[in-house]
């Protein structure tokens, strides 16, 4: 292949990309048979859980390597009637942060849609949220 022809194909394959890329970012909006807007249904972001209690474990890495947190949720309707930590801490740190995360976790979640539960930080811990995160998505699958 020469370096004009490879050069050639390259721009042609690039501005395809361009194009495609383009159209996906274009304006406009799904219509109903009527013309009209689709509207979303009711159930389209919202699976449904079935009530109990499970629990799952989620991993995280803390500076002193992979840590374990356990957590165990009630549902009830759809959503959290109820959540308890297991701390498995490897080291004294882990047991501070995984602590204060254990002691402030229930007033971010309890009430709340399982769909919508997503932690970023709880009463200073950061790092425990990943792993709160990881068990909720074992959950999720094990509740449907």
């Amino acid at each position: 292949m020469t370096t004009s022809f490879r050069k050639s194909v390259f721009v042609g394959i690039a501005g395809l990309s361009l194009a495609g890329s383009a159209a996906g970012c274009a304006p406009g909006q799904a219509t109903g048979s009527q013309g009209t807007p689709d509207a979303p249904s009711a159930a389209a972001g919202a699976a449904s859980y079935k009530d109990g209690t499970y629990s799952a474990d989620g991993n995280y890495v803390s500076p002193n390597g992979t840590e374990t947190v356990g957590v165990t949720l009630t549902l009830a309707g759809g959503a959290v009637s109820d959540v308890q930590i297991t701390q498995h801490p490897s080291n004294p740190n882990t047991r501070k942060f995984q602590g204060e995360f254990a002691g402030g976790i229930q007033s971010q979640i309890v009430g709340k849609n399982l769909n919508e539960i997503k932690v970023s930080k709880v009463a200073g811990s950061s790092l425990t949220s990943g792993g709160f995160n990881q068990a909720v998505e074992k959950i999720k699958s094990e509740a449907q």
